[in-house]
C-alpha cells in the first residue's frame, strides 16, 4: 500500500535502533520473541517527498526479517538450576517483567508496494526510535501476489508458511511462470513432484487452460488422469481438461527428425573413420530428401554404401571397410521400438490448450531418453517459432498457434553440469530464446549441484525445498534470485511440502506451505515394512491352503468302534 490505511495496520512489535550492516538493512529492538521469525514481514512508515504542491503520502516500507540476536536476558546463573523457575528468582530480587529477554532484529528492506510497478525501494531509512509493525494478513494478501488465487492467470500454490494455515494464500503469476521458465529444486522426499502436480492442476483449471507436456522418466505422473471428470476442473462453458498418458510403447520418433549427433549417440562405439562416413551419408540423405519428412534407416544404409565405396580398375564398386560395420550398427538401431521411418509424435499430437500430455519413459534407456527429449524439444521450438512467424499453415503437423509449457522431471539427466548431453544445447537455446515465441520450460531436480549452471541461471522463477547436501546448497547461491538467498539458510529446517518461492512469479520471495492436491499423488515412497508384512501374510495363507490340500484322505476318515470307515 502506498498510503497508510489503518484497517491494515498491526500492533507495534519493536523500535528502530539504527542502520544495519548494509545500506538496505535496519535494526530494531523487541521483546516479542514469537513475532520475529526469520522470513517474517514487518514495516515502518515514511513520508513521501512533497511534489508540485501535492500532499505527501504515508508509505508502508515493507521488509523481511533476515537475522535476530539475543542481546539481553536474565543472568545465566538463573537458568542453571532446572528445579527453580528463573522468573521466580527474578521476582525475589524485584525484577518483574513479562518478557525479560531483549532481541536485536535485522530487517532487509523490500520497499512500498505500487499496484502497477510492484515494490519500490524509496531509499528512505527509518529514524532511530521509529516504530516497527508486523504486517497484517490483509496487507500481505494484496502485496505478495502478482495475481490473486481465483484470478485468470493465477496459480494458487499454497499459503504463507509463517502465518496461520490459509490466512495468506500464495498465488503465482502464470504468465511469468511459463514464459520466463522455472525450476523446482529439492532433495529426495521433500515433495518436489507433489509441488509439480499442484502446479499442473492449477495450469489445467478453467482459469488457465494451459497446454502442458511432462517428460516423466519414472512413470509417476499418470495419476493426473484423475483430472478427467473432476468437478473442480470443469466450467459452465463446457470446458473439461484432457489428460493424455503416453506409455513407452506409445513413443514414436521419426528418424528424419533426428540430427547427425542424435543418431551418433544411439550407435555403439564408433571409430573416426566410421563417424566420417556416417556424417557424409547423413548429409547425402538430407540433400536428396530435402523437405521430405519421411526417410528411413535403410535410406541411410544405402547412403553409407554409396559414400564408402570405391571404383575398381574393372569399373566395379568395392565397399570400404566401414560400411559393413556401420550397416550392422544401423540395423540394430532400426530394431528399436521408438524410432520409425513414418510414425511420429508431432507437436499437434502433444499439445492442446486444456490438455496435459504425460510422456512416460520409465522403460526407455537413458541414451534413448536423451535423444527423444532432444528431438521433441527441438521440434516444439521450431513449431512455435515457425507458427509465430507465419511460415507454416494450419494443416501442418508443426502448427502450434498457442504458447506451450514443458516440464522436465529429473532435469539433471537431460542437462548435466559436467557431462555431454544431447538435450543440453537444445534446452539452453529454448531458455534463452523461448520467451519470444511462447515456449516455457520447467526443470525439476533433486540434485541441483549436478544441473548445468547456465541452464539453472536462466530459470527466472525458483521453487526451493529441503536440501541437506552441501554441494547442492552451494549451487543455489548463484541460481536463485538475490533477494531469496537469505532464506536459503532455512533449507535444512524445511519439512515436506514447505518451499521457498522466489523470482518473477511472485512480488518478493516467500516461505510457503504447498496446498493439498486435488488429485492423487503418484510419487509416494513405498512403505517397505507394510509390503513385507502383506507378502508374509499372503504367503502364510497360501502355504496353509496347500498344506490342507495335501493332507492324505485317510486322515479325514472316521472310525467306528476302532474300525476305520472311509
Amino acid at each position: 500500500m502506498v498510503v497508510a490505511d489503518r484497517s491494515f495496520l498491526s500492533s507495534t512489535i519493536g523500535t528502530v535502533k539504527g542502520p544495519g550492516e548494509t545500506g538496505n538493512q535496519y535494526v530494531f529492538i523487541t521483546a516479542s520473541n514469537r513475532s520475529v521469525k526469520i522470513g517474517e514481514f514487518v514495516y515502518y512508515e515514511a513520508r513521501s517527498p512533497q511534489e508540485n504542491g501535492s500532499q505527501p503520502a504515508t508509505w508502508q516500507i515493507l521488509g523481511k526479517i533476515s537475522a535476530r540476536r539475543l542481546i539481553d536476558h536474565l543472568p545465566d546463573r538463573m537458568f542453571a538450576d532446572t528445579e527453580i523457575s528463573p522468573e521466580a528468582i527474578a521476582a525475589l530480587v524485584g525484577f518483574i517483567h513479562p518478557n525479560p529477554e531483549i532481541y536485536e532484529i535485522t530487517v532487509d528492506v523490500i520497499g512500498y508496494f505500487h499496484p502497477a510497478l510492484g515494490f519500490i525501494n524509496p531509499r528512505i531509512t527509518p529514524d532511530p526510535g521509529a516504530k516497527v509493525y508486523l504486517a497484517n494478513d490483509d496487507t500481505l494478501r494484496q502485496v505478495l501476489n502478482k495475481k490473486q488465487p481465483d484470478q485468470v492467470g493465477g496459480a494458487h500454490i499454497g499459503s504463507l508458511l509463517l502465518r496461520e494455515a490459509g490466512a495468506v494464500p500464495i498465488a503465482l503469476d502464470v504468465k511469468e511462470l511459463v514464459s520466463t521458465h522455472m525450476a523446482i529444486l529439492a532433495g529426495t522426499g521433500s515433495g518436489k513432484s507433489y509441488t509439480a502436480g499442484v502446479l499442473v492442476e492449477e495450469l489445467l483449471l478453467p482459469k488457465n487452460r494451459a497446454a502442458v507436456l511432462i517428460f516423466d522418466p519414472h512413470g509417476e505422473y499418470d495419476t493426473l488422469a484423475d483430472i478427467r471428470g473432476h468437478a473442480a476442473f470443469t466450467a459452465t462453458d463446457g470446458y473439461a481438461p484432457k489428460v493424455k498418458v503416453l506409455k513407452p510403447d506409445d513413443v514414436r520418433i521419426r528418424i528424419s527428425s533426428l540430427d547427425y549427433y542424435d543418431i551418433l549417440s544411439l550407435l555403439p562405439e564408433m571409430s573416426d573413420r566410421q563417424q566420417s562416413v556416417l556424417h557424409k551419408a547423413f548429409e547425402l540423405v538430407r540433400r536428396h530428401r530435402q523437405g521430405d519428412y519421411r526417410w528411413s534407416i535403410q535410406d541411410l544404409i544405402t547412403a553409407v554404401r554409396e559414400v564408402d565405396s570405391q571404383q575398381t580398375e574393372d569399373g566395379d564398386l568395392k565397399l570400404g571397410s566401414s560400411a559393413p560395420a556401420l550397416e550392422w550398427k544401423l540395423d540394430r538401431l532400426e530394431r528399436s521400438p521408438y524410432f520409425h521411418a513414418f510414425e511420429h509424435l508431432a507437436p499437434k499430437d502433444l499439445f492442446e490448450p486444456g490438455q496435459v500430455t504425460v510422456l512416460q519413459m520409465n522403460e526407455i534407456s537413458q541414451d534413448e531418453q536423451q535423444v527423444i527429449c532432444a528431438a521433441v524439444l527441438r521440434q516444439s521450438s521450431h513449431a512455435r517459432m515457425s507458427t509465430q512467424k507465419e511460415r507454416i499453415a494450419p494443416g501442418d503437423e508443426n502448427y502450434l498457434p498457442y504458447p506451450v509449457f514443458i516440464l522436465l522431471e529429473e532435469a539433471h539427466r537431460f542437462a548435466p553440469a559436467h557431462e555431454p548431453s544431447r538435450c543440453k544445447a537444445v534446452i539452453r537455446t529454448i531458455l534463452s530464446e523461448g520467451r519470444k515465441f511462447g515456449l516455457g520450460v520447467g526443470l525439476i531436480t533433486q540434485r541441483p549441484g549436478k544441473l548445468d549452471s547456465d541452464v539453472l541461471s536462466q530459470c527466472m522463477s525458483q521453487f526451493v525445498m529441503r536440501i541437506v547436501n552441501p554441494v547442492d546448497q552451494d549451487s543455489l547461491k548463484y541460481g536463485v534470485e538475490a533477494a531469496g538467498r537469505d532464506l536459503l539458510k532455512e533449507l535444512p529446517a524445511l519439512t515436506k511440502g514447505q518451499v521457498i518461492i522466489a523470482g518473477a512469479c511472485v512480488n518478493t520471495p516467500v516461505l510457503c506451505q504447498v496446498r493439498s492436491r486435488l488429485t492423487k499423488h503418484g510419487g509416494e515412497t513405498l512403505d517397505a515394512p507394510y509390503e513385507w508384512q502383506k507378502y508374509f501374510q499372503a504367503h502364510q495363507v497360501q502355504a496353509r491352503t496347500i498344506e490342507q490340500a495335501a493332507v492324505p484322505s485317510r486322515s479325514r476318515s472316521k472310525t467306528f468302534r476302532g474300525v476305520s470307515i472311509e
